[in-house]
């Protein structure tokens, strides 16, 4: 069943803009939390020398098939199952990690574990790009995120927008270091961490 994201339909050329120049020496590439499907197919398109590999929970597993499927490329392979709480992560290295919109919907342990996750997987010298929206300072960028704040957490007490200061510290507990930090439409950012 084919899932639609409208805001995955909005935000990808201004995301495809960022990965085109992080991911340009780049080959195999790791998403985590694929979501609909659209990402991984629209991304896998605009960049033929990337080999995508999406991941998600199983119950997101038939979208993002029908969207690749449908896309007909040879450069997106099958989703893998990944929970980032459940510590089921791939033995092999990749050449980056990209995830849009996951931080905010995942508890904060989970979101510690991803960072953990995301060091283990990818090579010396690679690149993590995270978007989504973040607080500077605990402070909210935009009267629109505060109210999108309310709403995730009123939706799940774990889930709210992250400080950027408490992520680039786990982030630095796993040899990773910020080289970028993109302003996008809508009041989002990418964050892009580089492995030492």
């Amino acid at each position: 069943m084919k899932s639609f994201s409208e805001s995955c339909e909005e935000n990808k050329y201004p995301i495809l803009e960022v990965l085109r120049k992080e991911f340009a020496d780049a080959h195999t590439i790791l998403e985590i939390g694929s979501g609909t499907g659209q990402h991984a197919a629209f991304f896998a398109a605009q960049l033929p020398h990337l080999l995508w590999q999406p991941s998600d929970v199983l119950e997101h597993h038939a979208s993002i098939i029908a969207w690749t499927t449908e896309a007909g490329l040879d450069n997106i392979l099958p989703p893998l199952e990944l929970d980032v709480a459940k510590h089921h992560w791939p033995a092999q290295q990749y050449d980056g990690v990209f995830s849009a919109n996951t931080a905010h919907i995942m508890s904060w342990p989970e979101v510690v574990e991803l960072f953990r996750g995301v060091g283990a997987v990818i090579r010396p010298g690679s690149k993590f790009c995270l978007y989504g929206p973040f607080n500077y300072g605990g402070k909210y960028t935009s009267e629109s995120n505060a109210h999108f704040d309310e709403w995730l957490k009123a939706r799940d007490p774990k889930s709210g927008i992250r400080n950027f200061e408490a992520l680039d510290e786990i982030a630095s507990q796993h040899h990773l270091k910020l080289t970028h930090d993109y302003d996008m439409p809508v009041n989002n950012r990418i964050l892009v961490w580089q492995k030492a």
